[in-house]
């Protein structure tokens, strides 16, 4: 069974990433090995973060001249329980607690995470140098989306301080955010990032499915799917690739067997106006559309983003025009045009057979 990666690595500080103790002893140093694990877990997309018990000013003040802050997202520096710490890191990044792991010279805190967040993957300080050669913190691809993670998260939290002092309301925030979505038919080229967004994401994952890249590439040749890779950006700079669509279309229907959308764009309403659009084409050709969900323990956004976008489990005919799927339910929709999406901006091919790909849609003034 392949080992799941781990998406976060939580660093304690004193003992663990810098010898000494940094109130005791006043001056520290990265201990030896540390800065090239950083670097080089950096580079694989995984995210780093702090967790220590520590004088919050003085230690970020330390990370700082010591060169490592840059690397770290969403910092937990206070004299709580680290549990409680990894619980707000995790919570601020999306991430289940089984994607979170905490390197920790203390044996009293890793045993104290491991009660309260049994999922938590804990490791000693001493492991440190050697974490980059185990299997849980070697992604099997590397993206450019993957390179540029940490610099993603960081940019997210430059939105989420100026959204938190906007004065409006949310959908206000959004339309000065300049947000484009880019729909686009995924390529040999795209194949990795595709492959990694159904291995990462799983609350947002319709059916739980891993697609491996060459069933992806079957399904690029095979003349039946539409593969579907959605791109970000708005005025803070790229989101990279955050959604994969998987759609076959019948004489009647158009049969959505995946859409996965990355936990990262949740606040943007992404996957909502992925849908929209969806269902736009769909009304143009006038054909229903059927979206295959299978109940996850973490999907359940899923289940409502297609209740919500009005999709039923009523019976119909056209049901009948799809092959059997075991395990898979099959949501049902009558198709009906859709407003353009009020604070996105969206570019995509047109499905639906009235033109080239040039169904550009601007967001409502």
């Amino acid at each position: 069974m392949r080992t799941e990666t781990v998406k976060c690595l939580v660093w304690d500080l004193d003992r663990t990433l810098w010898d000494g103790i940094l109130l005791e002893d006043g001056t520290v140093a990265v201990r030896a090995g540390i800065r090239a694990v950083v670097a080089e877990l950096d580079a694989r997309g995984i995210l780093q973060s702090v967790a220590s018990r520590n004088d919050h000013d003085h230690a970020w003040a330390k990370l700082e001249a010591l060169g490592v802050a840059e690397f770290l997202v969403v910092p937990q520096i206070g004299w709580g329980r680290k549990s409680d710490a990894l619980l707000v890191i995790a919570d601020r990044l999306g991430f289940a607690h089984r994607a979170i792991a905490l390197i920790d010279d203390q044996p009293a805190e890793r045993l104290e995470v491991t009660r309260a967040l049994p999922e938590v993957r804990c490791y000693p300080a001493e492991a440190a140098t050697t974490l980059p050669t185990l299997a849980e913190f070697s992604p099997a691809t590397v993206t450019e989306d993957a390179r540029r993670r940490r610099l993603m998260y960081q940019e997210e939290e430059s939105r989420r301080a100026e959204r938190a002092a906007f004065p409006g309301p949310d959908e206000d925030f959004l339309r000065t955010l300049d947000l484009d979505l880019h729909v686009r038919r995924a390529t040999e080229a795209d194949l990795a990032r595709v492959e990694e967004l159904t291995l990462r994401t799983s609350q947002l994952n319709a059916t739980g499915v891993h697609y491996p890249a060459a069933a992806l590439r079957s399904m690029l040749a095979d003349g039946r799917h539409e593969v579907l890779v959605a791109s970000l950006t708005d005025r803070f700079g790229p989101h990279g690739a955050v959604a994969i669509m998987v759609l076959t279309r019948h004489r009647s229907t158009w049969n959505l067997e995946l859409l996965a959308t990355s936990c990262r764009v949740v606040a943007y309403g992404t996957g909502t106006v992925l849908l929209r659009w969806l269902v736009d084409q769909a009304a143009r050709a006038q054909a229903h559309v059927a979206a295959d969900f299978v109940r996850t323990d973490r999907n359940r956004m899923m289940e409502v983003a297609y209740r919500f976008a009005g999709f039923t489990d009523q019976p119909c005919a056209c049901l009948a025009q799809l092959p059997a799927a075991a395990g898979v339910q099959r949501l049902h929709l009558v198709a009906a045009g859709q407003p353009p999406s009020p604070t996105t901006r969206v570019r995509a091919p047109d499905l639906a057979g009235h033109g080239g790909d040039a169904s550009v849609r601007a967001r409502r003034r």
